[in-house]
């Protein structure tokens, strides 16, 4: 039975924590200016009040869209048609329960960042004896990067003032939208995703991580010739073989997954019945994956045999002009066998190329699937005796969302499949085959996946039912014919 260990590999500290206040109402006034800190910890990251318009946008409300630098400003403004553009702000989310979705709201004091321990959620916390005017008001939307008791970032509405504590103002929340926020605003970009900004999780013993970033920083055994921007996960295990196999059936799989995510974000504004006139969300990167397979490989069931190696997290934090957008990425990176158990393989396949997959809103047709990918192989070596058939895929299965809610979900399996009929022995780049009867080497890629109802945090209308984004199946033969030694 194959052991399964999991290790917790922390990489660097992802983005430092910002949030965003909205007012729909009669907030506090703004504050006088307060320089700005830097602090990862409690609360948020604060920057500076200005009384000027906080946006980035163009004149037509255009809205530039990056990664969140370390020092990200928090805004405040009135809903979307009031006139008012937001405004930077020192409000921040202290606290928050998921459970009953109640937050502190607080605003550090000038020239100071917040404290370095976070504060745990007070929802029983009593009004204080000397309370100060109250930091929010029923009808405020709070966009929050990650915050205590927020990982993933938190999108709501004030519904309830509950009064003060010593940590700040105690609200009552509902899920809110981002149209609350964007309101007539457009927004489209492509953000790459920091490889520093990743957890991972080993679910095999021998896997190995490498990444590298800008500033001649790179990190495990593969970290100096990682592309810029790129991680990179090694393998090697052992995968089961066919029943009364002989011993020297034993299968084994090495190899390695590379890729370069990017979060594309798009916004139209608003269209009709006050929903975006378009929005997109989606998964993107150029990919490199190369594997070796040997012996008898099988699936005891005659299914599929999916083996995860890995799971990786990350959090970026889009700034969409003034808007902290929390982008949640979940990558699971796998080798899947598939075969009858009577062919032994020596396979090598390295795949190159880019993919993209996501979710794309408009008023006519609404949510609709987008997926692409364009992979190359290079020229595979593959032996295969008897008759029978395999097939072995390196891929991984991501899903992104925003502030927490599953919105795309992607499986990208780069794979090679053989058949055998007799005995044969193949170079798909060199001459020199001998077989007996028949044998065929094949690469390909299956990429699919499901738009999920919880994209209706754009403010589009609810999905009633997950949306396939449909099969893409490419296959191209490397080698075979039909030889006689």
């Amino acid at each position: 039975m194959r052991r399964r260990t999991r290790h917790r590999h922390a990489l660097l500290p992802a983005f430092a924590v910002t949030a965003l206040l909205f007012a729909a109402g009669c907030s506090s006034a703004p504050p006088q200016a307060a320089g700005p800190t830097a602090d990862h910890g409690r609360g948020g990251r604060i920057a500076a009040d200005t009384s000027t318009d906080a946006s980035t946008g163009d004149p037509d409300h255009r809205l530039t869209v990056a990664a969140a630098p370390a020092a990200a400003a928090t805004a405040t403004a009135t809903p979307s048609g009031s006139g008012r553009r937001p405004r930077t702000s020192t409000l921040a989310v202290s606290s928050y329960d998921s459970r009953t979705r109640r937050a502190v709201i607080s605003r550090t004091p000038a020239g100071r960042g917040p404290s370095r321990t976070p504060a745990a959620p007070s929802p029983t916390a009593a009004p204080t004896a000397s309370a100060a005017p109250h930091e929010a008001a029923v009808g405020d939307v709070i966009a929050s990067a990650p915050a205590p008791g927020a990982p993933h970032g938190l999108l709501a509405r004030v519904t309830k003032v509950l009064g003060e504590t010593d940590r700040g103002t105690r609200v009552q929340t509902e899920p809110a939208t981002l149209n609350a926020l964007l309101g007539d605003d457009t927004a489209k970009g492509t953000v790459p995703v920091d490889p520093s900004a990743f957890t991972v999780d080993k679910l095999l013993p021998d896997v190995k991580v490498s990444w590298s970033k800008a500033g001649d920083v790179h990190v495990g055994p593969k970290g100096g010739t990682v592309p810029l921007g790129s991680l990179r996960l090694d393998v090697g295990a052992e995968v089961p073989t066919a029943q009364g196999a002989p011993a020297s059936a034993g299968a084994s799989v090495s190899g390695f997954v590379q890729v370069a995510p990017q979060v594309d974000f798009g916004y139209g504004g608003t269209g009709t019945d006050a929903a975006p006139g378009s929005a997109y969300l989606g998964v993107s990167g150029d990919w490199t994956s190369g594997w070796a397979v040997k012996g008898r490989a099988a699936a005891a069931t005659g299914t599929p045999l999916r083996i995860p190696f890995a799971k990786l997290h990350a959090d970026p934090v889009l700034q969409v002009g003034p808007v902290p957008v929390v982008v949640n990425l979940d990558l699971t990176c796998y080798v899947q066998i598939s075969g009858d158990g009577h062919v032994t393989v020596d396979v090598e396949q390295s795949l190159k190329g880019d993919f993209r997959a996501g979710g794309s809103f408009g008023p006519a047709k609404g949510w609709t699937p987008v997926s692409s990918a364009d992979m190359k192989s290079t020229p595979v070596r593959a032996s295969l005796a008897a008759a029978g058939t395999v097939k072995t895929a390196l891929g991984a299965q991501a899903s992104v969302g925003l502030y927490g809610t599953v919105g795309v979900t992607a499986d990208l399996a780069p794979y090679v499949r053989g058949d055998a009929s007799g005995t044969a022995t193949a170079s798909s780049d060199g001459p020199g085959a001998e077989a007996e009867g028949t044998w065929a080497v094949y690469g390909g890629v299956d990429l699919s996946g499901t738009l999920r109802l919880q994209l209706s945090v754009f403010g589009t209308p609810v999905v009633q039912r997950n949306v396939p984004l449909g099969a893409l199946h490419r296959e191209w033969k490397l080698a075979g014919g039909s030889l006689h030694s």
